[in-house]
């Protein structure tokens, strides 16, 4: 037979070809559950059964709304391999915003949690859907374990192909309506590693961040690799430290804001994180001077990942250029990944050069299909193959790319622009910040007015003041913040970004 007469294999048939070669194997870790491969592979089988048993078919809609459980994942790959599309919802949206998503991608089957089946109940009633299918005993909808505890295990080959959507993940909703991303069978295997050998020394990954951001990407290149992914149902730094030790984690991926809090904590320093051998943060701006402190609290093990899900990855800062010799490497980006074609542009599409700012575009083979159901929306971003990332950015003559804003938080004052994440790396360079978030709010005559919120270092008593002083000497008036906010906690959303939406509303409601 002919590799290209080959039947399609997608993602999920090479994760569960890695679960069934070593079915004795841990696979999966849960609030004292410990799962091994053999029986994850088949609950996977059941569940596929069971919904095909409920009428799904190849290019409906199953929706997720689910906390960090081993179901949630094997719900996925169950519905995948029928070739489904899931979205999986973030818990912390509202209740409207749920209901909006619900009813914007078809949802054919909701399958919840049980913790979530409050929620659930309300997001239906707005939202009406064919199934509700329950990941347990729940008064809402049909128990789908129970379900699958009746069938077979007799494996499924996927029967999705590859320009079929096998995601459909949306955007936080902080300019409104979220978007849902399409991403393809055939783009989610590209983004995916193959099973591994047989491996003594396996790694070991703990998610504690929500399944339906990069977390779940995460588990589905563990889980492929032959690893185990232990899984916690929030982010909490005491918790995750203990699971660090106890576990003997190997990988850990979290947000900035959620790595600070780690390395903060009064237990970090007796806590034995020995066992870690790749600490991945990403997602939102990390601060240099942050960093600088997790490097020599974990150190060489440290790796910055940059990308959207609308690229996929872009470029990547390695161990090797976490190097406290050279401190201004920590705030680059990276190296460009092989395959990701790079161009910082202005305005009117004209590439720039080295060291001048402009948006970020890429073009690779990870680029997303499109925005479910909004074409106009696509064709603003996706021009002649390249992505229109919305950030701001630009190359050094190395070809490390820097990140300096996302074009819709850079704030637009008197003679110039403020760019967010320069005053935040400022700010956090004072020895009594841990963590700030910088952000414009309009005055009533549409001008905007530089916001900063501010976590200040236990016991510490610098003000506003002294910061506002520090700026101003510095980087000059025009970034000296109008209003500075000293909190405990920053809001974060639940993937773990600073929630900019929330402190602009805060801010302008106590105008």
């Amino acid at each position: 037979m002919s590799v290209a007469a080959l039947p399609f294999r997608s993602f999920v048939d090479d994760i569960l070809d890695s679960l069934g070669a070593t079915p004795a194997r841990e696979a999966l870790v849960h609030q004292g559950r410990r799962i091994d491969a053999g029986e994850f592979r088949d609950l996977v089988h059941q569940l596929a059964h069971a919904l095909r048993a409920q009428g799904l078919q190849r290019g409906q809609t199953v929706t997720l709304l689910s906390g960090n459980l081993p179901e949630t994942l094997a719900a996925r790959y169950a519905a995948n391999l029928l070739g489904c599309q899931v979205t999986h919802l973030y818990n912390k949206l509202s209740t409207d915003t749920q209901a909006a998503i619900v009813r914007d991608v078809e949802t054919q089957a909701l399958i919840v949690d049980p913790a979530y089946a409050t929620r659930a109940a309300e997001v239906t009633a707005l939202a009406p859907v064919p199934h509700v299918l329950t990941l347990g005993v729940s008064k809402l909808g049909t128990d789908l374990l129970e379900l699958a505890a009746a069938m077979s295990a007799e494996p499924i080959s996927s029967l999705a192909r590859p320009g079929d959507i096998c995601s459909i993940r949306h955007t936080g909703g902080t300019t409104g309506h979220p978007k849902g991303i399409c991403t393809s069978f055939e783009r989610a295997g590209r983004m995916r590693p193959k099973p591994s050998e047989e491996n003594a020394d396996r790694p070991r990954q703990l998610v504690s961040t929500t399944l339906a951001h990069a977390a779940g990407l995460i588990a589905d290149h563990m889980l492929a690799e032959g690893g185990t992914v232990v899984l916690q149902d929030d982010f909490d730094p005491d918790q995750a430290l203990a699971a660090i030790e106890h576990e003997r984690i190997t990988h850990l991926y979290l947000l900035p804001p959620l790595l600070y809090r780690l390395m903060d904590h009064p237990d970090a320093d007796r806590t034995d994180t020995s066992s870690l051998r790749q600490v991945i943060y990403g997602g939102c701006q990390a601060s240099p001077a942050r960093i600088t402190d997790a490097i020599h609290r974990f150190g060489p093990v440290l790796l910055q990942g940059y990308g959207q899900t609308e690229s996929g990855s872009i470029s990547v800062l390695g161990p090797e250029d976490h190097d406290l010799a050279h401190p201004g490497r920590l705030r680059s980006a990276g190296k460009v990944l092989k395959g990701v074609e790079m161009a910082i542009r202005d305005a009117h599409g004209n590439d720039l050069p080295h060291g001048e700012r402009g948006e970020i575009c890429v073009r690779s083979a990870m680029i997303m299909q499109g925005y479910w159901k909004q074409p106009e929306l696509t064709a603003e971003v996706l021009r002649d193959g390249w992505l229109h990332t919305g950030d701001i950015g630009f190359l050094d003559t190395e070809g490390y790319p820097t990140i300096v804003d996302r074009i819709k938080d850079m704030i637009v004052v008197v003679g110039g622009h403020v760019y967010t994440t320069e005053l935040e790396d400022l700010l956090n360079s004072h020895p009594q910040v841990l963590h700030s978030a910088v952000f414009g709010v309009r005055d009533n005559d549409h001008t905007e007015q530089v916001h900063a919120a501010l976590v200040r270092a236990p016991g510490a008593g610098v003000d506003a003041a002294e910061l506002r002083a520090m700026v101003r000497e510095q980087r000059g008036a025009m970034y000296e913040p109008t209003h500075i906010t000293f909190v405990d906690q920053l809001p974060l959303k639940d993937a773990g970004k600073p929630d900019k939406k929330l402190l602009r509303s805060r801010a302008a409601q106590a105008k």
